[in-house]
């Protein structure tokens, strides 16, 4: 079963934008969604606080998030956060199919 994390990063005068930046130009986004396993990494930006970024990140397991955290690029993450004075929150769970009764609420 998958496992999705909600990593919210909160800085000061932009940080957590230019940390998101950084990790978009540099490659690491791109390498972490080609790593096995992974089947989610998007950052989002909350309308009404400038300065957090919501990661959405989704495995398909606990050894694929194993994997992840055993590789060199959460170094580098970790040097990037240290780099923006970032702050976390996590948010873990796995997901669940939308009860019928809650469907006629979804426009498609």
């Amino acid at each position: 079963m998958s496992i999705v994390v909600n990593l919210y990063y909160t800085g000061k005068d932009g940080a957590a934008r230019k940390f998101v930046k950084e990790m978009t130009e540099s490659g690491l986004v791109e390498y972490i969604r080609n790593e096995p396993g992974n089947e989610r990494y998007e950052y989002f930006f909350p309308a009404d606080d400038p300065e957090t970024v919501l990661l959405i990140d989704r495995w398909e397991n606990q050894e694929a998030i194993d994997r992840h955290h055993a590789l060199p690029v959460m170094g580098e993450i970790v040097r990037l956060r240290d780099k923006y004075d970032l702050s976390m929150k996590v948010e873990r769970f796995t997901p669940n199919e939308l009860p019928e009764h809650d469907q006629k609420f979804i426009r498609k």
